[in-house]
């Protein structure tokens, strides 16, 4: 079988791609049968090696070396074009103009494929299930509640504005880490290095005293020998504590448990929570003004709250409405939202306003994230000063406390 690159005429207009077919007729049929009208059908040109590595640096190489497609390529992608589809442009063309100017090896492959699928048929919604780690269920059925409704340019802004929420999110939770992160790592390693290189200076000297060293000096010493001894075993188990842990955590049930505990956590759980919450909220908003069903709705926006323990009650919530609760009833026993919002809900069923109740809840959270955020250093500054001393204090009492010994020994003879 070999490949054709053809043009036809289609309801829509001119269409251009590339086929698969045993002869020019066999594609020429396989076009008509779908009815398009076929213009010209002619075989593939082989590309020269160079010319292939040029066109598509993606190929050929294994998947963990290709480069992988970012949210934000994928926001890129929703921006441009929902702005082709206003300016008039049609998808299939829309498609080879994002192919040809997108920089990621990848996304060039996907947007291809995209074409390819749309040309055989299929429907943007179901040619996107194929690429399942670049766009997720929460995108797929977002595109595919606009394609039903004929909104899929509204659909695609939206999507946009939902993406570049969570790249934002993201970021400002990395910022707001970056420095206590950067305080325990430092921690870990003046400890590392007191243990290795001072403890074992002064041992020589404090072993002089004898049975009569103080109690915090003869810790220090243990865990001194310890470490110099036994340090290998020490980053073993950190190395193998770190993988059981990651594995535990990516199943379901480890998921479940790390997602609550990391909820109850002090200071980080309640911006986890209301990060989580103002994810849910806000995609919760645009699935219903997109015309989707409630019950759909929260099927399709339960997982982007990124926590399973909050996802199992989002669907809780929906199995309640199923039985008849109303949306107020069902979000007050999943317990996980604030009295004000809860009220907020409740007036929103009322007024027939839900889904914009329901993103000014996302945009309180949203609010209360990055105040919790920007304050978040502070909040944790004191604990760290404290550990600091802690340690500052078990250090001076241990290498101090014998010299001062030996010193009053030395006085009396």
């Amino acid at each position: 079988m070999s490949r054709y690159i053809f043009k036809a005429r289609g309801p829509h207009g001119l269409v251009e791609g590339i086929e698969d077919g045993d002869s020019p007729s066999a594609v020429a049929d396989a076009l008509s049968y779908r009815g398009l009208v076929p213009i010209t059908v002619k075989p593939e040109k082989p590309q020269t090696p160079a010319a292939a590595a040029a066109g598509s640096p993606a190929v050929g190489k294994p998947e963990w070396m290709q480069p992988k497609v970012k949210p934000t390529d994928v926001m890129l992608f929703s921006r441009q074009i929902y702005t082709l589809f206003k300016a008039g442009v049609p998808i299939l063309r829309a498609l080879a103009g994002l192919q040809e100017t997108t920089s990621n090896p990848t996304m060039k492959e996907v947007l291809l494929d995209l074409r390819r699928s749309l040309e055989s048929g299929l429907e943007l919604s179901a040619a996107m299930l194929h690429h399942p780690k670049v766009f997720d269920g929460f995108y797929v059925a977002m595109v595919r509640v606009g394609e039903a409704s004929g909104r899929l340019e509204e659909v695609f802004i939206r999507l946009f504005e939902h993406i570049e929420f969570e790249l934002f999110m993201r970021q400002q939770v990395k910022s707001a880490l970056r420095y206590p992160s950067f305080v325990i790592a430092a921690m870990a390693a003046a400890i590392a290095i007191i243990n290795v290189m001072v403890i074992p200076a002064f041992a020589n000297i404090f072993k002089s005293a004898g049975d009569n060293l103080p109690l915090p000096t003869r810790i220090l010493m243990a865990t001194s020998e310890f470490s110099i001894k036994h340090g290998w075993l020490i980053a073993l188990g950190l190395v193998v504590t770190f993988f059981v842990w990651r594995h535990w955590k990516q199943t379901e049930e480890g998921r479940l448990i790390w997602d609550r505990l990391l909820l109850r956590a002090p200071v980080v759980g309640p911006i986890v929570t209301k990060a989580s919450l103002a994810r849910f909220t806000r995609a919760f908003a645009l699935s219903l003004k997109s015309g989707v069903p409630l019950e759909r709705a929260l099927s399709g926006v339960a997982t982007t709250a990124d926590n399973a323990f909050i996802t199992q009650r989002i669907e809780q919530m929906r199995d309640n409405i199923m039985r008849g609760e109303s949306l107020a009833h069902a979000a007050a026993t999943s317990g996980v939202f604030t009295p004000i919002v809860l009220q907020m809900i409740a007036i929103g069923e009322e007024t027939g306003m839900v889904d914009e109740l329901l993103e000014e809840v996302g945009e309180l959270y949203s609010n209360e994230v990055q105040y919790s955020l920007k304050t978040l250093s502070q909040q944790i500054e004191p604990i760290l000063i404290v550990f600091m001393g802690g340690l500052v204090l078990v250090l001076a009492l241990g290498v101090f406390l014998p010299m001062w010994n030996l010193g009053e020994m030395s006085f009396k003879k």
